[in-house]
This record gives structure tokens, sequence and C-alpha cells, in this order.
């Protein structure tokens, strides 16, 4: 048996500021969707990083023929256009297609303009996302302004060991569009995924309807302890803000070193 080595964390001095945005989504039309996230922007206290809904440019369609945006999107362009603005990290997924193939893929958008993504994992079977979407093969992490961060979509919340922190984050980022139905699991797996990855957790949820569902929200950011930081009103659009401070969570992992005892795997 391998013997795990003892993580040790040095303070820092570094705080981010994060905005949540809750919002309503036009259906299957990304300019009138990018006109009011850019409403939104104009309104809204400055932060750090501006996280979006899943799919915020259409809705979250299971048929993206002739709604999905080409690789080179506009929606993406002016994600650009934002973080350079507002000097801050623009995150959320659009449904795009590239090379003849669909993917839910998760934007993170620095103001330099440098992009990262992060196509969906876990596609969503239960709603047939899995029939038209191509899931995506790894993972991804990014760094920005000293905070590591797990990029994450939806249906991929139920699957903990996909996201089992390995020392690689500190931030885990879910963007969603989550059922009214089930609100009750979204609040309780974004809970658990904190308390137990010890990392920060901002979760992202739209309200409003599309052809299929209704959704109300419940997006929150929440600390290592699964304590609320920040939280939306539930079924109204909404843009809340908290501060995450490093040095709370480096001092919580070195006093209670939970990562260090976490079970040796490999994902296949």
């Amino acid at each position: 048996m391998p013997i795990k080595s003892l993580t040790l964390y040095f303070l820092i001095e570094n705080t981010m500021k994060i905005a949540i945005f809750q919002n309503d989504i036009v259906w299957g039309n990304p300019a009138a969707n990018r006109e009011h996230v850019a409403e939104i922007l104009a309104g809204c206290e400055r932060a750090d990083l501006l996280v979006l809904p899943e799919m915020f440019s259409t809705g979250f369609c299971t048929e993206p023929q002739g709604v999905a945006e080409p690789a080179d999107n506009l929606t993406l362009r002016c994600m650009k256009e934002w973080a350079a603005q507002y000097d801050c990290a623009v995150a959320g997924s659009v449904a795009v297609e590239e090379n003849g193939r669909y993917y839910n893929r998760f934007y993170f958008v620095k103001p330099d303009g440098e992009t990262s993504c992060y196509d969906k994992h876990h596609l969503f079977t239960f709603g047939g996302e899995d029939k038209r979407f191509t899931p995506g093969d790894r993972r991804v992490v990014v760094e920005f302004r000293g905070v590591r961060i797990l990029l994450q979509i939806c249906y991929d919340l139920r699957f903990p060991v996909f996201s089992r922190n390995r020392n690689d984050y500190d931030l885990a980022l879910y963007v969603a569009s989550w059922p009214s139905p089930r609100a009750e699991a979204w609040t309780a797996l974004l809970r658990a995924r904190a308390i137990e990855n010890q990392c920060f957790v901002a979760g992202v949820n739209r309200v409003g309807n599309d052809p299929s569902c209704s959704y109300s929200g419940h997006s929150v950011v929440l600390d290592a302890y699964g304590r609320t930081l920040a939280a939306c009103t539930p079924g109204v659009e909404c843009v809340a803000y908290a501060e995450i401070d490093m040095n709370d969570l480096l001092r919580f992992r070195q006093k209670f070193p939970v990562l260090d005892d976490g079970d040796d795997f490999v994902l296949k």
C-alpha cells in the first residue's frame, strides 16, 4: 500500500468575489439571452468571477439541431467582451456544434481572453441528452487569481467519484438547468460535494420555464463546511454575491486534513 504524503498548505493573501446569476432564459433565442445577460452585467456589482447557468444562451436543449451554436460562436465572443470590460472571469455553458458533433460546453473565459473548456461528461440520459450530444472525456480544473476551480455541469453533481478532490482544486462550479421537482436533491448534493471535497462550491441554476420543465433556481455559494455564504431567492431572477477567503479554506484543510486520507483510485 502506498504511503500517503501529508499536504502542506501555506497561507496566502487572497480573496475572490463571486457573482452568481440566477436568470430566466428565452427558449432557443441566443440573441435575446445575450442581450439580457449584458443588461444584468451593466447593473451588477463588480466581481472577480461571474457564473451563468447551463446553456444560458438557448435553454437546455436535447434536440440541438438548428439551436446549437458553432464552436467559434457569438456567445463566446460576448463572454470574452464581458470579461475584458469588467476585468473578471465569465463562466457558463453553451450548446455547441463542432465537426458534426454536439457538446454541452462549459466556457471559462479570463479577462485577457484566455478560454478553457469542459465538455459535460455525464449526459442526462433521463432527458435524452445522450442521444444527440457527445460526452466529454476529461475533467477540467482552471486556475484564476490564486484559486483552482473545477468545472462541472448539472447532472455531474450526482456522481461524486468524478468530482472527488485530489488536492487539485479549491472551488467547484456547478452550472445547471435543474428542474423544480428535484430542488431538494440539488441543495443536498451541493452541500455534500462541499463537505466531502473540503472546498467552496457555487451552484448556479436557472429560473423560469421551457417546453419541458420549470426551474426554481436555489442557486447558492457554500463554504467547505457546507455553510451558505450567499443564496438567491428561489423562483425569481437574482444576482447574489459571495467573497471566498482562501486563508479560511487553507486553515481548515491544515487543521483537519481530510483530503490526505482519501482513497486512491484511477478513473477509466
